[in-house]
């Protein structure tokens, strides 16, 4: 069954690439296709926009990777708090003018793309029982939204909190991108024995589709099936590529160093997972439907 979503931000990664997704997906259907939209948030016009004619609101607009020196913490919570709790709220108040002008029991759901630095951990193993503590200004606002959500959700406005780990895939930028550009000119590369959580862009946009379709809601925090080694992932990177590649043990300990003095390499080095028990979603479906492998090769620029 189609959904008709509202992406806020126009030129955003994910939600473009949950938009080519769910184009695919369109093709191949005859009937009730989904009706995918953008919307910037870089001025008031989205206030003129009535949010009541779509069923889903698809929140990828926000502030990150940029440098957090003191002065940027006002405007991390501008965007990333204040502005969600603006944009849910009249997007609560449309649906409900809408209930009250039709008498419709119409719903909405506002996903909100949070993130894994809510719970301010750099290495380790995330759990169930591990609680948020956000240690900079991205993690901290978008916290202070997540709280703020979960105070608005009713059976009508449903709330669904997604925190993917790393997200890599075709065209994307941040540290998947560099470490593509160092895998593909180095032959020669440390074997490190790490794991990390990841997220393949088309694993989450299938994500997105089932928690949508299915109206699920809660805190989710999706990740690929398998756990990614860096050592593994450089050598798939430059296979993928056509090219031969050596890994040489011994250098783990300089890596470990760096890792704890430099924050590039503790989320490229370092260890950090999600337990795997806290990606299994009855109420979402499998969305795990591209393997470690063929995500590699996917994810080509």
């Amino acid at each position: 069954m189609g959904k008709r979503v509202l992406i806020t931000g126009t030129s955003g990664y994910l939600g473009t690439s949950f938009k080519q997704y769910i184009d695919k997906i369109n093709g191949n259907m005859p009937q009730d296709l989904w009706h995918v939209t953008f919307v910037s948030m870089r001025n008031d016009k989205w206030k003129e926009i009535d949010l009541s004619e779509y069923d889903v609101i698809l929140h990828a607009a926000g502030i990150v990777h940029r440098k957090e020196e003191p002065d940027m913490e006002q405007l991390y919570f501008d965007v990333n708090y204040r502005l969600t709790k603006e944009l849910a709220e009249k997007a609560k108040a449309d649906m409900q003018a809408k209930q009250e002008v039709t008498g419709s029991a119409h719903k909405m759901q506002f996903v909100f793309l949070s993130t894994m630095s809510v719970y301010g951990i750099v290495t380790g193993r995330i759990t169930v029982n591990t609680k948020p503590e956000p240690t900079n200004f991205y993690g901290k606002s978008k916290l202070a939204a997540e709280e703020a959500l979960q105070a608005m959700q009713s059976e009508d406005f449903l709330v669904s909190i997604v925190r993917p780990p790393m997200i890599y895939g075709k065209e994307c930028t941040g540290n998947y991108s560099l470490l593509e550009k160092l895998a593909t000119k180095i032959p020669v590369f440390p074997k490190i024995n790490n794991e990390r959580s990841m997220l393949y862009i088309d694993n989450l946009s299938e994500f997105l589709r089932l928690a949508m379709e299915n109206e699920a809601t809660g805190i989710f925090c999706p990740q690929n099936q398998e756990f990614v080694n860096t050592s593994e992932m450089v050598a798939k990177i430059r296979k993928s590529y056509g090219k031969a590649g050596v890994t040489i043990p011994g250098f783990g300990w300089l890596l470990n160093i760096l890792a704890g003095k430099i924050n590039l390499f503790a989320k490229v080095f370092g260890t950090l997972t999600y337990d795997k028990s806290m990606s299994v979603y009855k109420n979402v479906g499998n969305y795990q439907i591209v393997d470690f492998g063929e995500s590699i090769h996917g994810s080509k620029h």
